[in-house]
């Protein structure tokens, strides 16, 4: 919907909890408060799941190997995840969303959107009842959330890391478009490093500069993309909130700044892919029994390779089976750009008993 011509535009809340399975460790374990925490494994092999407020300075991230994340922060606190209790915490915050609206898209255990243009409460104001949402959040739980409050998905989701913790931002229709140009290009959401050096090297370093390009220019440099860019460049973004999506995949990709050509550093960036995909996998309790490794080459030339088992993989079964796929297509003639990790064929995790006959390598 064009913010122009809106006569009744939508009312869209995005809710982030923040630092979300850090904050749980921290509220359970006073201990823990005001420190620099890692939700992950300290061994070598080891990837941040997720971090705390405090490591931000020093520069920690999630996704990071977990050696990297020390050597930043030699201070850092390293702590198991526990998937059950954050599942059981996102359980209270859906309930929380649910006392306002039967239309929320749960993005993960910490996130979700929420079409709140017809509510429970009759409430005009959507403001309001995003710091109704995030009042109550806190009350159950114990946890902040941050809120972000717009005419469509794409901005909800821009504005909830206006202010950050703790916080809520609007975008009306009338600022939308304004809003989108002052940006970097490099902050829009779904925008990653690589699109945002190729569009910066095209000389499109804020939205105003990808709004001045035309829908055929974009679309020859960015292919089925371009249309998504020339639309959010003028603020408009149609998707509507879809209430539990039927999952029929998970998946990460990472696109480098740099080609690669070697195997062993090709499998050492398959590691915070993994990880994201056995962080979502495990906070929603779900397992797949499809592994799918994608690989883009450096003149754009796409492949896939896919394994399927018998059994849901666990974490280090998809740890390996990834890596073999990788290794079936070494030597490479030429480098790898990007490369990305599926899971498919999901289902609920599976009783204890049918668990102990994982897939062995």
């Amino acid at each position: 919907m064009d913010p122009d011509s809106a006569a009744d535009p939508r009312k869209i809340i995005h809710v982030d909890m923040d630092a979300f399975y850090a904050s749980v460790e921290q509220r359970d374990n006073p201990e823990l408060r005001g420190k620099p925490l890692a939700v992950g494994g300290a061994a070598a092999r080891g990837v941040v799941a997720a971090a705390s407020y405090e490591t931000r300075a020093f520069g920690v991230r999630s996704a990071m190997p977990s050696v990297t994340a020390k050597r930043k922060c030699p201070e850092l606190i390293f702590v198991p995840p526990r998937f059950d209790v954050y599942r059981a915490v996102s359980a209270q915050i859906r309930e929380v969303f649910a006392e306002h609206t039967d239309l929320i898209e749960p993005l993960s255990l910490d996130e979700a959107y929420l079409d709140v243009t017809q509510n429970r409460l009759n409430i005009s104001s959507a403001t309001t009842i995003a710091g109704m949402i995030r009042a109550k959040i806190l009350l159950v739980t114990g946890l902040s959330a941050s809120a972000g409050i717009s005419y469509n998905k794409f901005l909800a989701k821009m504005a909830s890391d206006q202010n950050k913790p703790n916080g809520q931002f609007v975008i009306t229709p009338r600022h939308g478009p304004a809003f989108v140009e002052s940006l970097p290009v490099k902050k829009f959401h779904g925008i990653g490093p690589a699109t945002a050096a190729k569009m910066e090297a095209l000389g499109i370093k804020t939205g105003a500069d990808l709004k001045d390009r035309s829908l055929p220019f974009l679309q020859q440099h960015f292919g089925k993309s371009g249309r998504w860019y020339y639309q959010i460049a003028r603020g408009i973004d149609e998707r509507a909130v879809e209430p539990d999506r039927p999952r029929k995949s998970i998946g990460a990709e990472d696109t480098f700044a740099a080609d690669i050509v070697d195997l062993d550093a090709s499998i050492a960036e398959l590691k915070p892919l993994v990880a994201k995909v056995w962080g979502y996998c495990e906070g929603k309790g779900i397992r797949g029994r499809t592994v799918t490794l994608k690989i883009k080459f450096a003149d754009f030339q796409q492949i896939t390779r896919s394994r399927t088992v018998a059994v849901p993989v666990e974490r280090v079964d998809l740890e390996h089976l990834a890596a073999d796929l990788l290794r079936s297509v070494f030597p490479v003639r030429k480098g790898i750009r990007l490369l990305g990790v599926t899971v498919s064929s999901l289902g609920d995790v599976s009783p204890p008993e049918q668990r102990q006959l994982r897939f062995q390598l």
